[in-house]
This record gives C-alpha cells, sequence and structure tokens, in this order.
C-alpha cells in the first residue's frame, strides 16, 4: 500500500483496539469519547505511513525516529501528564476520574523541550556519585514508564509500558 492511499476505517478499527488492549493490560484508559479516540487513532496511523512511527498527531515530527523517540506513542511525557493534569498532551490517554466522567480534561502544557536541549539529554549519562563502580552491569532506564533494568543491554521490550528497546537510555 502506498503513502498516498488513505487510512481506511478498518486500519482504524484494529489500531484502537490495539491500543485499548494494551493500554488496559498496562493499567491506562483511552478518552471516553470514541470519535476522539478515533481521530487520534487516524493522526497516528497516518504518521506511522508517513514516517514509519507513531509520533504524537499533537506535536510536530522532524521526520526521523532518532529525533522523536520522546513523541513515539505513549509518548515519555504521557506518565507525567497523566498524574499532574488528568490526560497526556494529546488527550489520548487518561486518568480513571476522566474515564468515568468524574473529571474533564483541561489545557495541558507542552512538557517537550526544546530540541537542542533533548539532544544534549540525549547524548548525556545520568548516573548517581559513588554508585557507579560497585555495578556489574550497567543500568537502563525506559523514558516512557521510567522501568529501570541492571544488564548488559536494555530488553528488546519494556515489561512495565511494553515500548521497544530504542526508548531505553542508559541510566548508570
Amino acid at each position: 500500500m502506498s503513502g498516498t492511499e488513505p487510512i481506511t476505517a478498518e486500519e482504524v478499527d484494529r489500531l484502537v483496539e490495539q491500543i485499548e488492549r494494551d493500554a488496559g493490560v498496562g493499567g491506562y484508559h483511552l478518552h471516553p469519547d470514541a470519535d476522539f479516540v478515533r481521530g487520534l487513532v487516524r493522526g497516528l496511523a497516518e504518521n506511522e505511513r508517513r514516517y514509519g512511527y507513531r509520533s504524537c498527531p499533537c506535536r510536530l515530527s522532524m521526520g526521523t525516529k532518532e529525533a522523536d523517540l520522546d513523541i513515539i506513542c505513549p509518548c515519555d511525557y504521557r506518565d507525567a501528564d497523566l498524574v499532574d493534569h488528568g490526560a497526556c498532551y494529546c488527550a489520548l490517554y487518561v486518568s480513571a476520574d476522566v474515564k468515568a466522567g468524574r473529571t474533564t480534561v483541561g489545557s495541558i502544557p507542552e512538557r517537550r523541550p526544546p530540541r537542542a536541549e533533548r539532544e544534549k539529554a540525549r547524548a548525556g549519562v545520568t548516573a548517581t556519585p559513588g554508585v557507579v563502580g560497585s555495578l556489574a552491569f550497567p543500568v537502563w532506564r525506559c523514558s516512557v514508564c521510567g522501568y529501570l533494568c541492571a544488564r548488559d543491554a536494555p530488553p528488546l521490550e519494556c515489561p512495565i509500558c511494553r515500548v521497544g528497546r530504542e526508548r531505553f537510555a542508559r541510566f548508570i
């Protein structure tokens, strides 16, 4: 299928089902408005077709996976936004209170730092003073959920939020 053909309703339905299933397994909730969710998921599908990965449809993609790792859905900012605002930036993921209708989604500020700051942070390694020498393996951190593991290389998939190995960064 070429990138110029429109995303079909069936493709959107399948992707909504997959995202909803994955969200449920991780203890997350999708926005209660099904049409709103379908619109966001269509944007994810279009970005996946356009770039090869599902970048957030509410943010400007740089067009390369490496530059956009932090905004591949689920984005690195999802959990912090859920805690602070009851929804992620695009409001695909929401808190249990929003899902149940006890709270509404308001404006969610952008957490994504400017590109130069992201590149600088990606180049650095966060370490705890005095600990590095005592570890047998490097520690890897999932940039989405914060899961930590000590091993030679990051896992192929985060056991908590199920994102791929490329979303891990060396922590120590």
